[in-house]
């Protein structure tokens, strides 16, 4: 069995080394830079949303048996040609979900800081409900910041939250996208925040995209900045990536190369899931799970010795995942190294869980286990 894989992919040798025997081989390849050539021979596809899997791609294939991506977006995929050819697909729903949403929380702590405002006195328009944008919610409801949903597909779905209309949303103080690539349905997402959306944005609000670039009409945004107009803005994700439209980035509070996913923890949680994944196709038994290879985190365990507040959230979060460090690595490396270099060489980055948080005696730590920090174990 021949397994090709991304070189991006945390953990993927351990999980996947002897699969199927002695016989299994293992060939890492740059997502970007993949051709037909390199898959003629491939059992098993393992990518990241970089590749396109399409026709072009695997028309010299004839052996192709499981294809998977170690993301939450399958926008890259073209299902219809993997199920013409009876080729199975998984994708990996919720894998970078927790750490998106631990992104979108770093950032607002840097921006209540720098313009002075409490998080419990803002309301936060969460548009998108799914995986990512349910983990955003636990984590502000542990918070006690008010926040509204948009999703018109789970609403119809008999999900029992309550919800909002879009317009509602969009009046937030803080508007979070957290939606699919789509381009038809019912609810299409691409330009969801066009020309007309954003200029009913104002420069009070603060915009956070870390879903997809194309869901906002990035040259609307720019124009708007360009005169003055327009909502704070958070950037995660960009239209038209890597070739990005580079002059919107002076215009941002945080800007980065769509790394918000990019948590050791949530880039491995898609290694694994594709592992388990093919472990059920090929009928055999998992022998692996994420907590064999995980490392400790530098700093793995602190006591607090006060109440859980907002002021103690910002040192707890900066002391595991700081934005602004992602923000100067864009800043200084986007022109001369590129887009795809800045998320090739992205630096180790852990999420909350990964530390333990105990509390002295007569602390509350109300809201910290709730937003992510691990537990002492009794």
């Amino acid at each position: 069995m021949k397994i090709l894989f991304d070189e991006n992919m945390p953990f993927a040798a351990e999980f996947f080394s002897g699969i199927a025997g002695k016989d299994t081989t293992l060939h890492p390849f740059d997502g970007r830079k993949l051709t037909a050539e390199e898959t003629q021979n491939a059992d098993v596809l393992l990518v990241r949303s970089i590749t396109q899997v399409n026709q072009s791609l695997l028309h010299l294939n004839k052996r192709l048996q499981f294809v998977g991506t170690a993301t939450i977006g399958v926008d890259h995929i073209d299902q219809n040609y993997l199920a013409a050819r009876n080729i199975p697909f998984h994708s990996s729903p919720g894998c970078n979900a927790v750490s998106v949403a631990e992104y979108v929380l770093s950032a607002l702590i840097i921006l209540a800081e720098r313009y002075q405002f409490a998080l419990n006195d803002k309301t936060v328009g969460i548009v998108g409900a799914g995986n990512t944008g349910s983990r955003l919610s636990e984590k502000l409801t542990a918070l006690g910041i008010k926040h509204l949903l948009y999703d018109p597909l789970l609403e119809s779905n008999d999900d029992t939250r309550v919800f909002s209309s879009l317009s509602e949303v969009l009046a937030c103080d803080i508007i979070s996208l957290h939606v699919p690539l789509t381009t038809d349905g019912e609810y299409p997402t691409f330009h969801l925040l066009d020309q007309v959306r954003i200029k009913e944005l104002n420069t009070d609000q603060i915009l956070i995209n870390a879903c997809r670039g194309e869901v906002v009409d990035n040259q609307a945004l720019l124009s708007q900045k360009n005169v003055g107009l327009g909502p704070k803005l958070v950037l995660d994700v960009w239209e038209r990536e890597p070739n990005i439209l580079t002059p919107l980035i002076e215009h941002t509070e945080i800007a980065s190369a769509h790394i918000a996913g990019y948590s050791l923890e949530g880039k491995a949680r898609g290694t694994e899931m594709l592992y388990r994944a093919l472990c059920h196709q090929l009928d055999i038994p998992c022998e692996f799970n994420l907590s064999q290879f995980l490392p400790s985190a530098v700093i793995s365990e602190v006591e607090i010795n006060q109440h859980f507040d907002e002021n103690l959230l910002n040192a707890l979060t900066k002391m595991v995942y700081d934005v602004r460090r992602d923000d100067a690595i864009f800043r200084q490396q986007i022109n001369e190294h590129g887009f795809d270099h800045i998320r090739k060489t992205y630096p180790a980055r852990r999420e909350f869980s990964s530390v333990i948080v105990s509390c002295s005696k007569g602390a509350n730590s109300n809201g910290c286990y709730g937003v992510g920090f691990s537990q002492p174990q009794r």
